[in-house]
C-alpha cells in the first residue's frame, strides 16, 4: 500500500505553499532578516559559551590555588593537642577571596566563620568524595545563590577542608552579557530589514518599472517604453521589450489602417449595389415569386453589409485614434425620451429619479444616441425588445439602464459581451443571426470616449432579462 505522507511533510509542503504565496518583496526581506537572525543568534551564542567559560575557568584557577594554599596551612597547623578555639580562629584567619565561605571538618567537629555557608550546604556526594580523600568542586545553588564549592582531604588528622567561592558576580556579568548581545541581535536584525527593504526595492525596481509598462500596454498606450537604466545586465531585457512592443505597435497598425482602408474601399461598390437593389425594389411588382424573394434576401444583407461597413468605420475611428467628442449642454430627460422616439418604432416606458429630470449633462449627442440605439437593438434582436428605461443620477455622475425579459447573458459571458463580434451563447442558441456583435462593442467604445464604463447585470425584481447600464461622469448640474 502506499504510504500516506507523513505530519511533518505535509508541514512543510503547506509551509512552502504559503511562501510562494507571498511578494517577492516580502520574500527578499525576509530572508534578509531570517539570515541576520539566524547568524547573529549563532554568533551570540558562540560569544556567551566562550565568555561563560572563560570566566569560570578564570574563577576556578584562582579559587583553586587559594583552597590548595589554605589547606597546606591547615595541615600544617593542625596538631592532636589544639584547642577547638584554635581551629575556630584559625578558619577565621585564612587568606580566602572577598566573599568565599571557608568550612572545616576536623573529625566530627566542623568550623566555619560565616552562617552564610554552613556544613548542611555542602552538597552529599561532593562531601563522600572528599572523605572517601580524594578532593572534588561543584557548582550548585545554595539558597539561590550559585557557588564554586571545593574540597580537599587532610587524611593524616581525619580532617577535610572546603572552601565556597560565590559566582553571582559572573552569574551578574554574564545576565548583562545576555541583554547586550539580544538587543544587539535584535538591533542588527531590525537593520537588516531596512537593508532588505533597501535591496530589495533597488533590486526589483527594473521588474516594477517592467510590470507597469505592461500594464500601459494592456491599456492601450503602445508608445510605452523601458529605459534601460545603469544596469548593463538589463540592457538585453529592456531592448528586448522594446522591440517586442514596437514591432506589436506596428502590427496593430498595420491591422487599424487594413481594416480602416478595407472599410473605406467598400463603400464605393456597397453604394452602387444599395442604388441598384433599390431601383430593383421599384420594379419589385414586376418581378416573378422566386425574384422577389431573392430580391427581398440581398435587400436584406445589403442593409445588413451597410450597418457592418458603418460599424467597422466607426470603430476603426477609435482604433487610430481619430475619434473625438462634440461636447454640447442638454437635459438628461428630454434628451433620451427624443432618442427613444427617433431610434425605437415601439414606445418604450421611461423611468427617472427626480434628480435625474433635473440633471443637464455635457456629452457627446451623437454617440450617446448612437449608445441608446445599439443597446435598444441588442435587446430587440436577442430578448424580444426592450421593458423599459431607468435614469439615475448620483454624485458622480449619471447611470442609463435598458432593461429587457428576454433569456438573460450567462455570468461567464458578461464580460465578453463587449467584445468585438462576440454575440453570445444564448442569441447563436436562439438562431439570431442578424447581427454581428460590433453593437455593444460600439457601445463600450463610445461610453470610454466619455470616461465612463458599461456593464450588464441580473435584473433587480428577480424577473428573467437582463439590464445594461451606462454609467457617465458627465452631470453638470
Amino acid at each position: 500500500m502506499p504510504k500516506r505522507p507523513g505530519l511533518r511533510s505535509r508541514f512543510w509542503r503547506r509551509a512552502g505553499s504559503r511562501a510562494r504565496r507571498l511578494r517577492l518583496r516580502t520574500r527578499i526581506i525576509l530572508a534578509f532578516v531570517l539570515t541576520t537572525l539566524l547568524l547573529s543568534a549563532a554568533l551570540s551564542v558562540i560569544v556567551f559559551a566562550l565568555t561563560r567559560q572563560n570566566l569560570l575557568n578564570g574563577r576556578e584557577n584562582d579559587a583553586l590555588a587559594t583552597v590548595g594554599f589554605n589547606a597546606s596551612v591547615v595541615n600544617r597547623r593542625l596538631s592532636p593537642d589544639i584547642e577547638s578555639e584554635a581551629l575556630q580562629n584559625l578558619v577565621s584567619t585564612l587568606a580566602t577571596p572577598e566573599g568565599s565561605r571557608p568550612v572545616l571538618r576536623v573529625g566530627s567537629d566542623w568550623f566555619q566563620p560565616s552562617f552564610e555557608f554552613e556544613q548542611g550546604d555542602i552538597n552529599e556526594r561532593l562531601r563522600r568524595t572528599v572523605e572517601g580523600g580524594n578532593p572534588a568542586r561543584m557548582r550548585y545553588r545554595v539558597r539561590d545563590k550559585p557557588f564554586l564549592v571545593i574540597g580537599i582531604p587532610i587524611p593524616g588528622h581525619n580532617a577535610s577542608y572546603y572552601e565556597a567561592t560565590p559566582l553571582d558576580g559572573i552569574e551578574d556579568t554574564l545576565g548583562s552579557l545576555g541583554i547586550i548581545l539580544a538587543s544587539t541581535g535584535g538591533g542588527v536584525t531590525l537593520a537588516s530589514a531596512g537593508v532588505g527593504f533597501w535591496a530589495s526595492r533597488r533590486l526589483l525596481r527594473p521588474l516594477v518599472d517592467i510590470g507597469k509598462a505592461a500594464q500601459s500596454i494592456a491599456r492601450g498606450d503602445l508608445s510605452t517604453r523601458l529605459e534601460a537604466g545603469a544596469a548593463r545586465e538589463l540592457v538585453t531585457l529592456t531592448d528586448s521589450f522594446n522591440d517586442m512592443v514596437g514591432a506589436l505597435q506596428h502590427r496593430i497598425a498595420q491591422d487599424e489602417r487594413f481594416a480602416s482602408e478595407v472599410s473605406h474601399e467598400l463603400r464605393s461598390p456597397l453604394m452602387t449595389l444599395s442604388a441598384s437593389v433599390e431601383v430593383m425594389n421599384t420594379r419589385r411588382a414586376e418581378l416573378p415569386e422566386r425574384a422577389r424573394t431573392a430580391l427581398d434576401l440581398l435587400t436584406e444583407d445589403v442593409n445588413r453589409f451597410e450597418h457592418l461597413v458603418e460599424d467597422l468605420l466607426e470603430i476603426s475611428r477609435f482604433d487610430v485614434g481619430t475619434a473625438e467628442l462634440d461636447l454640447d449642454v442638454f437635459n438628461l430627460l428630454e434628451f433620451v425620451e427624443n432618442a427613444v422616439s427617433a431610434t425605437s418604432p415601439v414606445a418604450i416606458p421611461i423611468a427617472c429619479d427626480p434628480a435625474a429630470a433635473r440633471v443637464w449633462v455635457r456629452a457627446d449627442k451623437r454617440r450617446l444616441v448612437q449608445v441608446i440605439d445599439n443597446l435598444l437593438s441588442n435587446a430587440q434582436k436577442y430578448a424580444g425588445g426592450a421593458t423599459g428605461i431607468f435614469l439615475y443620477h448620483h454624485p458622480k455622475g449619471i447611470e442609463i439602464a435598458v432593461e429587457d425579459a428576454g433569456p438573460g447573458v450567462a455570468v461567464d459571458e458578461r464580460e465578453h459581451i463587449f467584445d468585438r463580434f462576440s454575440r453570445g451563447r444564448q442569441a447563436v442558441e436562439r438562431g439570431a443571426t442578424t447581427g454581428v456583435g460590433l453593437g455593444l462593442a460600439l457601445v463600450a467604445e463610445h461610453v470610454r470616449l466619455h470616461q465612463g464604463r458599461v456593464w450588464c447585470e441580473d435584473r433587480t425584481d428577480g424577473l428573467p432579462g437582463i439590464r445594461f447600464i451606462v454609467h457617465l461622469p458627465i452631470a453638470v448640474s
